[in-house]
């Protein structure tokens, strides 16, 4: 049992308070919504396949460890906003989406 009586989230932390975090870091990728603009707000629908070692006490509390993903994909991606879900483009972080397109004037 871990100090503390915690137990590891996804992200292999522990978490006081007994419950692991249904948060984690996404890094990649970034989407905007072409219909309404929309930065911020996505219904995301992804598969993982996930290898992780499930130790239960004595007690019977689950600690879940050494979580490796094998796998992952994106399903689906909707638009929180207006729903749309055939206009979501995948933005490049290098590039800040509120630019505006490079003048063609060669400058």
């Amino acid at each position: 049992m871990r100090p503390g009586g915690g137990v590891l989230s996804s992200a292999g932390r522990s978490e006081e308070g007994g419950r692991a975090s249904t948060v984690a870091a996404v890094t990649t990728p970034r989407y905007r919504c072409a219909s309404c603009g929309n930065l911020t707000r996505f219904d995301v629908v992804t598969t993982s396949t996930v290898r992780a070692f499930h130790h239960f006490t004595v007690g019977g509390e689950l600690e879940v460890e050494d979580i490796e993903t094998i796998a992952s994909s994106v399903d689906a991606v909707t638009c929180r906003w207006c729903g749309h879900g055939g206009s979501i483009e995948v933005v490049d972080d290098a590039v800040d989406a509120s630019d505006s397109p490079p003048d063609e004037a060669g400058g």
